[in-house]
């Protein structure tokens, strides 16, 4: 059954660029858009330039602009870069529009004409030189609590605590930097309280998460508090019918904004209002948004939408921060990113797969780490992906330019082709790291079947022309299930895949069945490694990792080597019987941070008789590593061993890839690589000491 879904994530505010966060957000939406769109449903996607409130007036102020031209400028920046990152929205539109200064004037009349709105006189700071009321962040002085100075008149970085700005001690306006005056004003108040019973029922019918309904229990347990949706002028926003002077708060006016978007997109395609905003049963509604705005979508916006008598959302989709490196995102430790400088250094489809590898259906915070971007682009995306259809595509061409009309192994297709659902099911969760893992081990299989048939040794022989271009249409096929499964992460790879392999990717079914007979277009590289360099430029310094404790290694029988190739080992202690080495100090090992890896993945390098790349899970993150053990290892007798990793050392750039560690091992005088053996009890991200 075709289901008919709206779907919309935050508003981005006029009054800055787009960062990291924001992509983080979108991307998620974006792809949750697009699967279910490939599956068929009829999903629309709309957004809007979050426009109104006192920092908008104030910043076009200082930059002697009006706020339209402000607003207009920043909308043109976020759509641009929201385009070029992929996010294919249906209408992105303004909440300083036409549409949106009438609904919001409706859905005032209707919540004032319910009883749901409430006049009462509030205490606030004035600003006398500025002429305005102050917002609590345009307050700063010092803390009550902790008596740290230059404090917001909400909230202390210091120490944490709340408070109004009547309680900072020395007040000041931010505007004027002049003491602020108290002076009483009569706002106007939403009853979010009278809409309680309402809100535990919405709750209970499973419309958020378990982490995002016990957060909403000890809001409710604290008391529904009224919603002030008013501000005095002067303020750059829609003014309130029926009180002048008095302008509707930006939190009223921008989740409306969803609603103006899709009104704007409904003129142009003749979409029925009442279907989509007044049943909850016809359609559904879908708003993705970070766990900071997690009350206004939860509990103001459900509570307004149903006092104005529209339908509640279905889902309200909560997502957690994004860390650079393990960092907040800050300009003063050079980890604040913006999607322009990201775009306008690299592709966007790593880090929309990246994101996709991290994502969950929960709201736990989630780390940019640019080792594991670079590790994880490298190993998944080249490596494994696109690798695959790479090294079958100068087969077909060579026999002719077309697949065979068989495959050789229906059974292996069969097994990719039934992963289909439970892979659609974890999109559907918004499971997109489960996903993403899944679909890599089915790129590792389809890879091991091309080593194990090596199809360019038969090549040599041209009496296997026809068994070399089965080998070759296999991988061809299962090459298009996976990107079938990848295209809502990667829509432009999986264009181009599609052009390739001759028709679009653009039903989930068609992984169902297999492509054969046909003629594929020249293979064009469709993904490509990243350099370091340019990725770490992202960020002020590259990441430098802390020395660790640690204690003198213990004696060994044989020499310890590093099997990163070309790059010395950390030095030892020489054991008896062991070759010389020089000594080296308590201080210089503390540098060197041993950690126990698991091995996610292990395969053959192509183009090395010696290395085998490796996939580590670290506990904190993932590494791609070179290591020169290919003689000693078979791949598939590494998955899930423990190995010790040198894990500060210096990512270094191969024609093969990145190496962002360095695998442990001993070599005796006999010949032969053996791994450092770890206890069963050891963790992946443990210090080895």
């Amino acid at each position: 059954m075709t289901r008919q879904i709206l779907v919309t994530h935050a508003l981005p505010y006029a009054n800055g660029p787009l960062h990291l966060g924001h992509a983080l957000e979108a991307v998620q939406t974006d792809i949750w858009v697009r699967f279910q769109r490939l599956r068929g449903h009829d999903c629309l996607f709309v957004c809007a330039e979050d426009t109104h409130g006192t920092p908008i007036m104030i910043r076009a102020q200082q930059q002697g602009q009006t706020p339209e031209e402000l607003i207009a400028a920043s909308a043109a920046e976020h759509l641009r870069d929201y385009q070029q990152l992929l996010i294919g929205h249906d209408q992105f539109h303004s909440t300083h529009s036409e549409e949106n200064r009438k609904l919001c004037a409706e859905l005032y009349e209707r919540l004032q004409a319910g009883g749901y709105i409430a006049r009462r006189s509030v205490r606030q700071a004035y600003d006398e030189q500025a002429q305005m009321f102050l917002p609590d962040r345009y307050v700063r002085g010092t803390c009550p609590r902790c008596k740290s100075v230059d404090q917001y008149g909400d909230s202390c970085e210091v120490c944490g605590s709340t408070y109004s700005p009547a309680e900072l001690i020395d007040p000041v306006s931010t505007l004027s930097n002049t003491p602020p005056v108290w002076r009483e004003s009569e706002h106007l108040f939403f009853r979010l309280g009278a809409f309680e019973t309402m809100l535990r029922e919405w709750l209970a019918s499973g419309s958020l998460s378990g982490a995002v309904r016990a957060k909403l229990d000890e809001w409710f347990a604290a008391g529904l508090q009224d919603w002030d949706i008013s501000r005095d002028q002067p303020y750059f926003g829609f003014e309130i019918p029926g009180s002048p002077g008095k302008f509707f708060y930006v939190w009223f006016d921008a989740p409306i904004g969803y609603i103006a978007s899709f009104v704007a997109l409904a003129a142009r395609r003749g979409l029925d209002f009442d279907r989509y905003w007044k049943s909850e049963t016809a359609t559904e509604l879908h708003h993705f948004i970070g766990k900071d705005i997690s009350y206004f979508h939860t509990l103001f916006w459900p509570a307004v939408l149903h006092g104005a008598g529209l339908r509640r959302p279905t889902n309200v989709c909560v997502h957690g921060f994004l860390t650079i490196n393990g960092q907040k995102m800050s300009k003063t430790r050079g980890t604040f990113i913006t999607a322009r400088s990201y775009l306008d250094s690299l592709p966007p489809e790593p880090l929309r797969y990246y994101f996709a590898a991290k994502l969950s259906g929960g709201i736990e915070d989630i780390d940019l780490s640019l080792e594991d971007f670079i590790a994880r682009t490298d190993s998944d995306l080249v490596g494994k992906l696109v690798n695959i259809a790479s090294r079958c595509a100068g087969f077909i061409e060579r026999g002719g330019g077309r697949l065979a009309t068989a495959l050789p192994d229906a059974e292996l297709y069969a097994q990719f082709a039934a992963a289909s659902e439970e892979i659609a099911a974890l999109y559907e969760q918004r499971e997109y790291g489960s996903a993403m893992r899944q679909i890599m081990n089915l790129a590792d299989r389809a890879n091991k079947y091309i080593d194990q048939h090596k199809p360019w040794a038969m090549a040599k022989d041209p009496a296997r022309s026809e068994e070399v271009r089965a080998i070759a249409t296999q991988g061809i096929n299962l090459f298009r299930v996976l990107m079938v499964y990848l295209a809502p992460v990667l829509p432009k790879i999986a264009e181009a895949a599609g052009r390739f392999l001759g028709g679009p990717l653009d039903a989930w079914q068609a992984a169902a069945t297999p492509l054969l007979g046909s003629a594929l277009a020249p293979y064009q590289p469709l993904a490509q490694r990243l350099d370091p360099a340019v990725v770490f430029r992202l960020v002020a310094s590259e990441p430098a990792a802390a020395p660790t404790k640690a204690t003198p290694a213990k004696s060994a029988p044989a020499k310890t080597v590093a099997t990163k190739p070309a790059t010395a080992a950390p030095a030892a202690t020489a054991a008896p019987g062991a070759d010389a080495a020089a000594t080296i100090g308590i201080a210089d090992f503390a540098r060197v941070d041993l950690r126990v890896a698991r091995v996610l993945a292990a395969s053959h390098v192509e183009g090395s008789d010696k290395l085998l790349q490796l996939t580590l899970d670290l506990g904190a993150g993932q590494r791609n590593v070179f290591s020169g053990i290919r003689a000693s290892y078979a791949p598939e007798k590494l998955l899930n061993r423990l190995v010790i990793v040198v894990a500060n050392l210096e990512p270094r750039k191969m024609r093969f890839g990145v190496s962002a560690g360095m695998v442990l091992c001993a070599s005796g005088s006999e010949g032969g690589i053996f791994l450092l053996d770890v206890d069963s009890g050891a963790q992946p991200g443990m210090k080895v000491s």
